[in-house]
């Protein structure tokens, strides 16, 4: 954000890459890794200190030292590979793996602060902090789990299970022609505090049957807030699959908005999601999927109890390429 027009990759060649998007140049190059980078992320507040994952190994680098820098910090502490690394405001890093763990590290420490262990029962695909409650993150696994953590005391507060027959059911009805993949959970985007008018806390989740899903985090976790911490881990909410928003009118204020093939959405897994941060901060979400194209999706109204409006597709780009 503090560089307008430039934007940074990591690659299966172990490279980092900084590209100005106007004149298509490279600006600096990194040889990170002899190994394949799966995930890089920015220090909070910092941009010029980057985070990468490379195999089960966390290093980070000082871009102001150019294509010259060497690792400032290394962690090892995950036992199998790395798919998402993320970073907290407060200057937590956690990092999701193939075994199904989260590991968060105290990077002002520099030790290992807690294991998040026990809500995926396969691979951890995707990690985010939530920003409006510090102590709480969020991750996604290809066990189609998405689980909401106090990793503070490393227990979950709740989560979502996509691949029961409940919400199967729940989001199967009109979506003919979507593909028939398991409902893994590829990737989750979290929002921004405060946006549109700070009345959305919401996540965003890519599905692997080619729906992208918004689930109000706030109404979920309100009766965790309420129960404390005797409520029963690992629940599936199962009482709130009757407001899965199913992109019909059918609710009074729904918690859930379901979007997919039958919405003019990606016949094919989704792999990545992300809110705008361009125009109004928020307001789309933009989804790009393995049938290779990009969807971007004005997804607050249908959340929206004053309109009698939907969640509505406002652009779809064929790119080609998954």
């Amino acid at each position: 954000s503090a560089r307008p027009g430039v934007v940074a990759s990591s690659g299966e060649d172990g490279c980092l890459c900084w590209f100005d998007l106007r004149t298509k140049d490279v600006l600096l190059t990194i040889e990170a890794a002899n190994k394949p980078i799966s995930s890089i992320c920015f220090k909070s507040g910092n941009e010029d200190h980057v985070y990468i994952s490379a195999g089960n190994e966390i290093l980070s680098f000082d871009i102001r030292m150019g294509s010259q820098s060497k690792p400032l910090e290394t962690y090892n502490y995950n036992r199998d590979e790395i798919n998402q690394i993320a970073v907290s405001s407060k200057g937590y890093l956690a990092a999701a793996d193939d075994s199904g763990d989260v590991k968060i590290v105290n990077t002002t420490q520099k030790c290992l602060y807690k294991r998040l262990r026990e809500a995926h029962t396969s691979i951890c695909s995707s990690v985010q902090f939530i920003p409006w409650r510090p102590w709480t993150a969020i991750t996604g696994g290809l066990d189609s789990k998405l689980a909401v953590w106090d990793f503070s005391k490393g227990r979950t507060l709740f989560s979502i299970d996509y691949g029961s027959p409940e919400l199967q059911n729940s989001s199967s009805s009109g979506s003919t022609g979507q593909c028939l993949n398991p409902a893994f959970v590829h990737s989750v985007a979290v929002s921004e505090e405060g946006i549109l008018g700070g009345l959305y806390k919401v996540c965003a989740v890519a599905r692997g049957d080619g729906a992208v899903d918004v689930v109000d985090l706030e109404y979920e976790l309100a009766p965790a807030k309420s129960k404390g911490p005797s409520r029963a881990r690992g629940s599936t909410m199962s009482s709130k699959t009757t407001d899965l928003g199913d992109g019909s009118n059918n609710q009074c204020q729904r918690r859930r908005i379901h979007l997919d093939y039958s919405m003019g959405g990606h016949t094919a897994a989704v792999s990545c999601v992300a809110f705008s941060a361009f125009g109004e901060k928020g307001k789309l979400l933009v989804s790009g999927g393995n049938d290779a194209s990009l969807k971007v999706w004005d997804w607050s109204k249908g959340f929206s109890p004053e309109t009698s409006s939907n969640s509505e597709l406002v652009l779809d780009i064929d790119v080609k390429k998954k």
